[in-house]
């Protein structure tokens, strides 16, 4: 064998060893997750705000994906304008920090040592947020405003997501 043959099996062996050592498509460099298709977050918050109907109340209800960008968004007719505002961002702090917002605003009451998270832009800490869980993955959260008190939104929340747990395991 010459010189240049050697030289190139060489090469060629080196190239095959790194080879192995990479990842073997982008596939496994990237990410996969699940998210609520439109048409089920529709129902889903279509649900929770039913059940606040039934209660007598007029709300806002947001559904976020696992980012907490706005997927759905309704409000009745008679809800306050700051119920839109309010359902998202108790929505957003439902992903956000995974958790039921009544449970987060418990833990981080002034004097906690969490309380620091109520300075986060975006977080608000008032009952009505509820995070929504497929397969044990976060898939989203949802948020509603306008009941007479938080416990009443969360009552609405997680009646939806009681209806989104039925519809994915039925």
């Amino acid at each position: 064998m010459t010189v240049g043959i050697k030289q190139y099996i060489r090469g060629m062996a080196l190239i095959a060893i790194l080879a192995h050592l990479l990842p073997v498509s982008a596939q496994d460099s990237l990410a996969t997750y699940k998210m609520l298709k439109t048409e089920l977050a529709l129902e889903v918050a279509q649900e929770a705000l039913k059940a606040c109907r039934e209660g007598g109340f007029q709300t806002a209800v947001a559904i976020v994906d696992r980012a907490g960008i706005v997927q759905v968004m309704l409000r009745d007719q008679l809800a306050g304008s700051h119920t839109v505002e309010t359902a998202r961002r108790k929505a957003w702090t439902a992903a956000s920090f995974k958790g039921v917002t009544s449970s987060i605003a418990e833990a981080t009451q002034p004097g906690s040592a969490q309380s620091g998270v109520r300075f986060v832009t975006e977080a608000i800490m008032l009952g009505g947020g509820v995070p929504l869980y497929a397969e044990g993955a976060l898939i989203g959260a949802l948020g509603v405003s306008g009941a007479p008190s938080g416990e009443e939104d969360e009552k609405c929340a997680q009646k939806g997501a009681d209806f989104l747990l039925d519809r994915l395991l039925f």
